[in-house]
C-alpha cells in the first residue's frame, strides 16, 4: 500500500512539473511570436524611415569601439543567441548596456564539448569541426554549420576576449579556454589560454548538480536516465521536433542537434524509431547536456580544465534558500519563480541514495542544500571538484581591488536561476547592478596590459 502511495505521488509530480514547464515554454515562445508579428507590423508601417535608422545604426561604430575587446554572452541549458526567438533577448536587454557585446547562438541542449567548439567558430569563422574522434565516438558530422566570417576574426594573445556565462554557458567558456591552451583548432596552431582575458560566471555550473538526478539522470552513473522522468520526456520531444525538420521553426528555435542528422529527410521512419529506442542520437551516445551537469560529469570535465594565472575570474552564486531551526527551506514563496519552486524544496531535502556510492570522498548531503532551484550554491561559487581552485569570497566589491588574476572571486546573490534572464522586469534594480558591475569590471579592472598612468610606476 505504502509503495503504491510513493508512486502515485511521483506521477503526480512528474505531471505537474511537465505542465509546468510546458506552460513556461509555450509563454516564451508564444511571447516572442507576438513580439515578431508586432515588430513586422510597425516596420511596415514605418518603412520610409528604415533607410535612415540604418545608416544612423552604422553612424555609431567609432574605431575606439572597435579597439575594445567584445564582451561574448553566453547562453545555459534551452538558451538562445541573438537571432533565436524573434527580438527575446536571453540576457533580458543587458547586452545594450556596452558598445561591443556579442551573444553567439549554441546548442541550447548540446554537450558542453560541442557548444565550446562552436563557440570558437563563431568568433574565428569558418566551419565548426568537431574534431574527428570525438564525432566518431559520439556518431554525429564531423562538421556542422559555416560561418563565412567570424564575429571577431581578429581575436588573438593581443585581441582577448571577455567571456560572460549564465549557467552552463560558463562551464562552456572554460572549456573553450582549455581547448586554446591545448591547441586543439586544426589550423589554428597559435591558440593560448590568453586569448580570455576574464571569465565571469552568473549561477555557473561548475561543479554540476542533484537536480539533474531530480529530473531523472540515474546518480549511479550520471549519464544514463530512469525509465519515466521528465528529461524523458523532453528527450522524446526533442526527437520529434529535430525529425520534423520544419525549417521556419528550426530558425525560430533549435536545440542545435543538426550534426546528428536526425531528420526525417535522412533517417527516414526507421531512423526516428531508432532514435526513440535510445540505438542512435546524442541521446544514446550521452554527447548532450544533461550528463555535463551532474556532479560525476562535472568532475569528469573539470579534472582536464585548469584555471589560468593570466585570466580574470569572478563568478556570482545564486540562492533561493535559508536556514530556519537547522532545516534548509525556500526563502518565501513569491520570490521563486513558478518554474523552480518545486525544485527548490525537493533540492534543499535531497538525499543521496544510500545504496549509491557517493560522486566523490568527503560527499555530505547537507553541503549541496542550499540551491536557487536549477543549481546548488556551492556548486556556482567556483571550481572545487575533484580538486579545489584558488578562490576568495567578496562582500563589497572593494574587497577585490585591485582584482588578480588566477582566483576566482566569488558572490553569494539571493535570487533563483532565472533572475537575471529573459524578464528584465523580475529583478528590478538587481539587474543593473549585477550586469553594470560586470562590465564595469571587465572594462576598468580586468586589464593584462596595464595602462601606465604618469608619476606611477608599474608594480609586478
Amino acid at each position: 500500500m505504502i509503495r503504491w502511495w510513493i508512486s502515485a505521488l511521483q506521477f503526480t509530480e512528474l505531471f505537474v512539473t511537465s505542465v509546468v514547464h510546458l506552460t513556461y515554454g509555450f509563454y516564451i515562445f508564444s511571447t516572442a511570436l507576438a513580439g515578431d508579428l508586432s515588430q513586422a507590423v510597425s516596420d511596415w508601417f514605418s518603412k520610409p524611415n528604415l533607410e535612415n535608422g540604418l545608416k544612423g545604426d552604422d553612424s555609431k561604430k567609432t574605431p575606439s569601439v572597435d579597439d575594445l575587446p567584445p564582451i561574448v554572452l553566453v547562453h545555459g541549458i534551452f538558451g538562445f543567441g541573438k537571432g533565436r526567438l524573434g527580438s527575446l533577448s536571453y540576457f533580458a536587454g543587458a547586452e545594450k548596456k556596452d558598445d561591443r557585446v556579442l551573444v553567439p547562438d549554441l546548442g541550447s541542449l548540446t554537450s558542453i564539448y560541442d557548444r565550446a567548439r562552436e563557440l570558437f567558430y563563431y568568433l574565428k569563422g569558418g566551419q565548426v569541426d568537431y574534431g574527428e574522434e570525438h564525432s566518431k565516438a559520439c556518431g554525429h558530422s564531423q562538421f556542422g554549420r559555416i560561418y563565412e566570417k567570424g564575429h571577431y576574426p581578429e581575436w588573438d594573445e593581443d585581441h582577448p576576449i571577455h567571456f560572460v556565462g549564465h549557467s552552463a554557458g560558463a562551464q562552456v567558456a572554460r572549456v573553450l579556454q582549455q581547448m586554446l591552451a591545448d591547441k586543439a583548432f586544426e589550423g589554428h596552431e597559435n591558440t593560448s589560454e590568453n586569448w580570455v582575458l576574464s571569465i565571469t560566471s552568473l549561477s555557473g555550473a561548475f561543479n554540476g548538480t542533484t537536480r539533474t538526478y531530480l529530473d531523472g539522470m540515474q546518480p549511479e552513473d550520471g549519464r544514463s536516465l530512469k525509465p519515466i522522468c521528465l528529461l524523458q520526456l523532453c528527450r522524446i520531444g526533442v526527437i520529434i521536433y529535430d525529425w520534423f525538420d520544419i525549417p521556419w521553426l528550426k530558425n525560430f528555435y533549435n536545440f542545435g542537434f543538426d550534426h546528428f542528422n536526425m531528420s526525417w529527410k535522412k533517417v527516414g521512419i526507421w531512423g526516428l524509431i531508432d532514435c526513440l529506442l535510445g540505438n542512435r542520437g546524442p541521446f544514446a551516445s550521452g554527447d548532450w547536456i544533461l550528463p555535463d551537469l551532474t556532479i560525476q560529469g562535472s568532475i569528469r570535465l573539470n579534472s582536464n580544465i585548469r584555471t589560468f594565472p593570466d585570466t580574470y575570474y569572478f563568478s556570482y552564486a545564486t540562492k533561493r534558500t535559508r536556514k530556519i531551526m537547522g532545516m534548509t527551506v525556500p526563502s518565501g514563496i513569491l520570490g521563486i519563480h513558478p518554474l523552480l519552486f518545486i525544485r527548490v524544496l525537493q533540492m534543499s531535502q535531497w538525499r543521496h541514495p544510500p545504496d549509491v556510492m557517493p560522486p566523490y570522498k568527503g560527499y555530505r548531503d547537507e553541503d549541496w542544500w542550499d540551491n536557487d532551484g536549477a543549481l546548488n550554491t556551492i556548486s556556482m561559487t567556483h571550481p572545487r571538484f575533484p580538486v579545489e581552485h584558488p578562490s576568495q569570497f567578496v562582500v563589497q566589491d572593494s574587497d577585490c581591488k585591485p582584482l588578480l588574476p588566477g582566483i576566482w572571486y566569488y558572490k553569494i546573490v539571493e535570487g533563483d536561476h532565472i533572475l537575471f534572464i529573459v524578464n528584465r522586469e523580475r529583478a528590478g534594480t538587481q539587474f543593473d547592478l549585477i550586469y553594470d558591475s560586470i562590465f564595469e569590471r571587465c572594462r576598468k579592472h580586468a586589464f593584462r596590459k596595464n595602462p601606465t598612468l604618469p608619476n606611477h610606476q608599474v608594480h609586478h
